[in-house]
């Protein structure tokens, strides 16, 4: 093991870790970024390994399992980073006005912000760097163990001096990984890695704290997940292994997590295992101004909402937590040009373009251009106009003629998008066939899976702007059907996930029926 790949293993670290942190913080604060919110009544979603004195109660997990695949090659060494949050339990005191006692308080107002109770997560991280040799029979077990406390922080109020405190309450926390190895058969010389996080901590819930989640809180894991490192290797997709590694690909079993390939295409020396169902080499968009902690909205939604906040909820956010503070400040100074970035992206047109990828235009980059016409190639003109030189002089010209997509306005009126047809197994399915669905294990959206074996009809064949075919479809029993073909608002599959229904055969006419 090289320098070098240590180097590259730890700079794939610091960019998964970008991904990593909109798992670890989603759900932390969510809009409108006030504690009183009661959207934030009930927080931290994914990835909560809790105390197993409460696992049963709670219907929560007190242990992960990522099971994955990896080609040791000239690596011997394994570097693995636990990552989660440790909750904070702040309280809110006022100083009395002989400076000699504290008080609890509900809120604190303050010219700036508004102090209140509230769960803060501190981040916590294990490292562990092992020999592979050490992984394998019995493997490596690391038990860690965060101590509890309680710090104070005093609380100014510019020439009055200190008015308040805040008091944040941390509770113990025992967890441990194992890691285990065991080679593959066959002459690949890989190796199955098993790793297990189990929150071991000895809590137990009192009588009145066996419903109550927010009790066993503050003794979790929350937001909990991997990320791995092999320098000199490399692990292989779960997802889309080779097909040597696919028997045992089926095999591995993973629990309340899932392994991808994180980094760019191309990585495959770090995996980050995420409690989040995601695809092989996730990213943030380029155009994302700042961690918002709310995903489950777009970015422009989530700014547009939070710059129309009053003044007064504006106080409350920010003393609700820093990050929520941070997130005011990032809405109130964002520039034009980004609000202009986050109205959408484009990230190609191949259909019409051709070789249009990235900020190349046709042969020639947008530097090259400078401004002027690319050459015309069949039917295309596109002006290329920097941002600063106002509106392009002749725009786009849409191409012409046999074989545009369905979305080209250009295109023949008479083929309209979703009256296509395409072949399975030999049967023609179209408008109105009948299909059993088997979602494929690729598909992130886990709600799919519900569906398998059920009965659906087709009602559109679609082409997207990359050429790939999708099958819309309304599921038979739906009492929604009819919304949903009003609307046009149905469940897409692709064609390896559907299996034509037979069509029944015909019985024989008859003599002296079917004729003319």
């Amino acid at each position: 093991m090289t320098g070098d790949t240590v180097d590259r293993v730890t700079a794939g670290f610091t960019e998964a870790r970008r991904v990593a942190d909109a798992l670890l913080f989603e759900g932390y604060v969510l809009y409108p970024y006030r504690a009183s919110a009661r959207k934030n009544q009930l927080r931290w979603q994914f990835g909560v390994l809790v105390p197993p004195a409460w696992q049963d109660a709670g219907g929560e997990h007190s242990r992960q399992r990522t099971d994955c695949l990896l080609e040791p090659r000239r690596a011997d060494r394994l570097l693995v980073e636990l990552r989660f949050l440790q909750v904070r339990r702040r309280t809110v005191e006022r100083l009395s006005p002989d400076g000699e006692s504290w008080t609890e308080v509900a809120e604190l107002d303050l010219p700036d912000r508004v102090l209140v109770p509230w769960d803060e997560g501190e981040e916590e991280r294990v490292e562990l760097d092992v020999p592979l040799g050490r992984l394998a029979g019995d493997g490596h077990t690391l038990r860690f163990e965060l101590p509890g406390g309680v710090e104070h922080e005093p609380v100014h109020d510019g020439a009055a001096g200190v008015v308040g405190r805040l008091v944040r309450h941390s509770s113990p926390l025992t967890g441990e990984i194992r890691l285990t190895t065991e080679p593959l058969p066959g002459p690949y010389g890989a190796l199955r890695l098993t790793a297990t996080v189990r929150n071991v901590s000895a809590w137990t819930p009192g009588p009145r704290e066996r419903d109550d989640r927010e009790s066993a809180l503050p003794h979790s894991l929350i937001g909990a997940h991997l990320l791995l490192g092999l320098p000199g290797g490399r692990f292989l997709s779960m997802a889309d292994p080779p097909e040597w590694a696919r028997p045992t690909a089926r095999t591995c079993r993973n629990e309340h997590t899932w392994p991808v390939l994180a980094c760019g295409e191309g990585r495959d020396e770090v995996m980050l295992s995420s409690p989040i169902i995601l695809d092989d080499h996730p990213e943030v968009a380029a155009e994302s101004p700042g961690p918002l902690y709310d995903a489950t909205e777009i970015d422009e939604i989530l700014s547009l909402r939070t710059a129309a906040l009053t003044d007064r909820e504006k106080r409350e956010a920010r003393g609700t937590d820093a990050r929520a503070a941070e997130v005011i400040d990032l809405v109130d100074g964002l520039p034009a040009e980004v609000w202009e970035r986050l109205h959408g992206a484009i990230r190609g047109l191949r259909e019409v373009t051709g070789e249009l990828t990235g900020a190349t235009v046709g042969r020639r980059t947008a530097g090259d251009v400078a401004g002027g016409p690319l050459p015309d190639g069949p039917g295309i003109d596109l002006t290329v106009v920097p941002p600063s030189a106002g509106p392009p002089a002749a725009g786009l010209r849409l191409p012409t003629g046999p074989g545009l997509p369905w979305w080209d306005p250009a295109q023949d009126a008479t083929s309209a998008p979703g009256r296509g047809t395409i072949t399975i197994d030999g049967q023609a399915l179209g408008t109105g066939s009948r299909v059993v669905l088997k979602p494929g294990p690729r598909r992130s959206d886990a709600q799919d899976i519900f569906l398998a074996g059920r009965t659906a009809t087709v009602e559109a064949v679609l082409e997207d702007f990359d050429g790939e075919t999708h099958i819309a479809v309304t599921v038979d029993g739906d009492p929604g059907a009819d919304v949903r073909r009003e609307q046009g608002r149905f469940l897409y599959f692709r064609p390896d996930e559907v299996d034509p229904v037979p069509e029944p055969a015909r019985a024989p006419a008859r003599d002296g029926e079917g004729g003319v």
